[in-house]
């Protein structure tokens, strides 16, 4: 037997096992696919309603200024038949080769063959026309009001991406040829992880990210010595080990968004801003949220306010013998926080020092780029959907998030994972991304009606405890970070919140990059830059051109804003006394608890 058919034979072989192994996972794939939940068609996309008014408009618009739409289509087919002939002209000189393509470059459109192989070539270029015709289309639209054309344009770019060539294994060259390469073995281990990821979400498809068995919370990720020094049915708070023999007198509380876990401020100890926090001599406290299951159904923002924030504030107080604390809140936490503190000015509680808001939204008036999903189709949806459940799914809010950078979160991960069989990244950042949380039924309602939709904060205040608080309810002195690129809370919204509150003393920051990468920016990276202005707060847009550009993190600069606010230095204190004794190590107990649904 010649070594060739030896070879052959194995191939064959290979070829065999991988059939059998498919027919395997096919069934596997079929049985998880019954388990999928049903839930409300408005939690899958807009109404039909989006698409009929554009359609409306454009067809009104067409009989209005026929010249117009044919000169849109006229372009297209001029461009669409142009390359036409020069694909079929560069094919009748003998050569296996595409027309010269001097279109920009596109990193999903990375493989060679993408240039240089006519077929491939024809595919990208065809669908780049395609996708500018679209765009051009849409953005031409002129009786639309601008709420409606911003979600045509959102909904009409995540079709026109999800139908690129590069999202299907026949037209993706880089796919093609790993299977080609591996005899198939490459698409079978894509069918494995396509099978893991939609039985793991009990028959809907959700990406994994990263290798969920590259991490261990508390072992090596969140590995900040600390300790549970108080529990509720709402959070475990956390006092951190001290690493200085002197710290500043008043302690620091920081408390992080509830939408994921407090970890991603301590991932790896190189990038923990909590490990920084300390080693800045400060003690600190931090929050873990509780994992909601639907007994916290009627669970609200007052609950939140109440159990959470002030329960946390006083026990802060009570373990350091302080008066007064600093405190922090991220994202949809620094929102919660600043109600607080509107809350405390009215009532006289002075316990709040200074507070720092990272990545925070109040003014809601412009909602940025998440605004597309905090329409009534949506939300109404959403509504129904936790009356039944009792939380809002951590899987839908994921899913949202991605949806807002589809190619980088969904379309380039899933290529990898489910075409060429490789791997998830062992990755820090992304691994905390999917370690998502529920939010309560009631809570999830509140914030989304009252705050998103209505933006009562802003306008006629958002009810505490039964009575309205403003932005101008807030007046302690604040420092505000917000980020340049941020697709969640856009830095000019975050601006025109603290705008509008009656704090005398205001600093603002704006990080370089977006809602976590900006944030979690230490100075040993030297990575991102900041923008800062003294002036007085007018409008964004003004802010922002005169503002000072420093390279480096905005870490060093709020440390000394807090160390101004932060009192004396003394001797340093260890977590755990006779009232508050240490129940666990750090990072808790809620931050691994998995409820039931």
């Amino acid at each position: 037997m010649t070594t060739e058919t030896k070879d052959d034979d194995a191939r064959l072989e290979r070829l065999n096992a991988n059939l059998v192994r498919v027919d395997e996972l096919s069934r596997r794939l079929a049985a998880a696919l019954t388990h999928r939940k049903q839930v409300d068609m408005s939690l899958h996309g807009p109404s039909q309603e989006v698409y009929l008014k554009a359609a409306a408009a454009y067809v009104a618009e067409m009989m209005q200024d026929p010249s117009k739409i044919i000169e849109q289509q006229v372009g297209y087919w001029g461009k669409t038949l142009k390359h036409y002939v020069q694909a079929q002209h560069a094919l009748a000189q003998g050569e296996l080769k595409a027309p010269a393509d001097p279109g920009p470059k596109d990193r999903r459109f990375g493989n060679p063959l993408w240039d240089s192989h006519p077929f491939f070539n024809y595919l990208k270029q065809q669908y780049l026309m395609n996708a500018e015709a679209i765009s051009g289309a849409v953005s031409g639209i002129e009786t639309l009001d601008a709420t409606d054309k911003k979600r045509i344009e959102y909904f009409s770019r995540q079709l026109v991406d999800m139908f690129s060539p590069t999202n299907f294994l026949g037209t993706n060259p880089d796919a093609l040829e790993r299977a080609v390469a591996t005899d198939g073995e490459s698409l079978v281990r894509g069918l494995e992880n396509l099978v893991r990821d939609i039985e793991s979400n009990h028959g809907d498809l959700l990406v994994t990210l990263a290798d969920r068995d590259a991490f261990h919370v508390g072992e090596n990720i969140a590995t900040a010595p600390g300790s549970v020094v108080f529990r509720n049915h709402m959070l475990e708070l956390i006092q951190y080990t001290p690493t200085t023999e002197k710290v500043h007198q008043t302690p620091l509380l920081i408390f992080p968004p509830w939408i994921n876990k407090f970890y991603i401020l301590d991932l790896k100890p190189a990038n923990s801003l909590i490990r920084w926090i300390v080693d800045q001599g400060f003690t600190l406290f931090v929050v873990s949220w509780v994992n909601p299951d639907a007994s916290y159904a009627d669970v609200g923002m007052d609950d939140y306010i109440r159990d959470g924030y002030l329960a946390a504030i006083n026990e802060v107080k009570q373990i350091t013998g302080e008066k007064q604390i600093n405190a922090v809140g991220y994202c949809i936490a620094g929102t919660t926080l600043s109600l607080t503190l509107a809350h405390m000015q009215k009532t006289g509680d002075k316990s709040v020092k200074s507070a720092t808001l990272f990545t925070t939204l109040t003014d809601f008036s412009d909602q940025g780029e998440v605004g597309v999903f905090l329409n009534d189709d949506f939300i109404d949806g959403i509504e129904r959907q936790v009356a039944v459940d009792g939380v809002l799914d951590k899987f839908f809010m994921s899913k949202t998030f991605s949806f807002l950078r589809s190619n980088d979160l969904i379309y380039q991960p899933a290529i990898k994972s489910y075409m060429m069989g490789e791997a998830p990244p062992a990755f820090d950042l992304l691994f905390w991304n999917g370690d998502g949380t529920n939010l309560p039924a009631k809570m999830a309602v509140e914030y989304l009606r009252g705050l998103c939709q209505h933006d009562e904060f802003a306008r006629q205040g958002f009810p505490v405890f039964g009575e309205r608080v403003r932005l101008a309810d807030v007046k302690v002195p604040l420092c505000a970070i917000a980020c340049e690129t941020d697709h969640i809370a856009a830095w000019k919204s975050s601006f025109n919140g603290v705008r509008q509150m009656g704090s005398k003393d205001k600093t603002f920051i704006v990080s370089e990059s977006g809602h976590i990468a900006g944030i979690v920016n230490p100075p040993s990276k030297g990575k991102y830059g900041h923008y800062t202005n003294d002036a007085q707060m007018t409008s964004a847009d003004e802010w922002m051109q005169g503002a000072t550009f420093t390279p480096g993190s905005w870490w060093p600069r709020w440390g000394e804003w807090l160390a101004a606010r932060s009192g004396k230095m003394i001797a340093a204190r260890v977590p755990g006394d006779s009232t508050n004794p240490v129940l666990a190590p750090s990072p808790g107990t809620y931050v691994a608890a998995v409820p039931s649904l």
